[in-house]
């Protein structure tokens, strides 16, 4: 096993229909607005970005991210993450009654080496973490929508 790879799918149920929560999704300079765990988002051009991510564990997360699918009739956005962290990433969102669903679906390595070298005794608090920034994505974002 490598204690370095992880995959992760979220799931988020939206009061939103899709074409709101979507176009939240593809603005990803606001994030730091509505999910306090982006910390810092810098667009580079049209399609690229460095994002600046931290949870509860004292460590940020740096990438760089690069659009490589952004498809709104199908509801999809990915990119291609590099850095501390390579792999992808994908949000997908459908409709769901009246309001949205949302997937994310990650597959990365990690590349920080402190993260490396805590691999196997920190793997569940890392996962943890990730779980939590997620949850925390989705109330603030369900907010966002409210407002907007």
């Amino acid at each position: 096993m490598d204690w370095n790879h992880y995959r992760f799918r979220t799931l988020w149920t939206l009061p939103a229909p899709p074409r709101p929560v979507y176009e939240a999704l593809e603005r990803a300079e606001d994030y730091p607005r509505w999910w306090r765990q982006v910390r810092e988002v810098t667009r580079l051009d049209d399609t690229t970005g460095v994002v600046r991510i931290r949870s509860v564990l004292p460590y940020d997360m740096t990438f760089t991210a690069r659009e490589v699918r952004r498809d709104p009739a199908a509801g999809v956005l990915e990119i291609a993450l590099s850095g501390d962290m390579e792999g992808w990433a994908r949000w997908t969102v459908t409709p769901d009654g009246t309001g949205s669903r949302v997937r994310y679906d990650q597959v990365v390595d990690v590349r920080k080496p402190l993260l490396r070298r805590l691999a196997v005794p920190c793997r569940p608090a890392f996962r943890a973490n990730h779980r939590l920034m997620m949850r925390t994505g989705a109330r603030g974002l369900a907010r966002h929508l409210r407002t907007v």
